[in-house]
């Protein structure tokens, strides 16, 4: 794993090797290593380990999402701070399948460090009412599940939501 400054080192390394080409007189060369130079910039941004994480989850392997993850063995030194974020949004996910309560760490740190979507935003705050929710914290549970309504453009949390106000009148 990449320390985060390493990739941005590297495209430039890749840059000025680049312009050394167009200088020489090779032009295809030049524009070529230009080009390539854009790879490690967008790995800077989006962590690959965390896209190939996501990939897993599309699929339901939590198992896979869990080994690319385990790759990240620093994430303060290797990620900037929206992918910190989304690291700790799928360790969030992936424990909320087997202890809610774990989960809620996870899904606090990822909503302090900033997630891009606002539909995982609404995804994140949604599991953390439903963690309030069991801990019989109603006037928290409340507002969370009112952000994420907020949150939820698409209406593709509506239903999920409103189950969790059907069951916060039982409490």
């Amino acid at each position: 794993m990449f320390h985060k400054i390493i990739k941005l080192i590297i495209a430039g390394l890749i840059v000025v090797t680049g312009i050394w080409q167009f200088t020489e007189g090779n032009i295809g060369n030049g524009i070529f290593l230009i080009l390539l130079s854009s790879i490690p910039v967008f790995l800077y941004f989006k962590n690959e380990f965390i896209l190939l994480a996501f990939l897993k989850l599309r699929k339901q392997d939590f198992e896979g999402a869990k080994k690319w993850l385990a790759y990240i063995k620093n994430p303060e030194t290797a990620l900037v701070r929206k992918q910190q974020g989304y690291y700790n949004y799928l360790h969030g996910i992936m424990l909320s399948q087997t202890n809610i309560n774990q989960s809620e760490k996870y899904f606090k740190k990822a909503i302090e460090l900033g997630l891009s979507m606002n539909m995982d935003l609404a995804v994140a705050k949604l599991n953390l009412a439903g963690v309030a929710m069991t801990r019989r914290r109603k006037l928290e549970a409340t507002s969370l599940l009112n952000e994420a309504k907020k949150l939820d453009k698409q209406n593709m949390l509506a239903d999920q939501i409103k189950m969790m106000k059907e069951q916060m009148k039982k409490i």
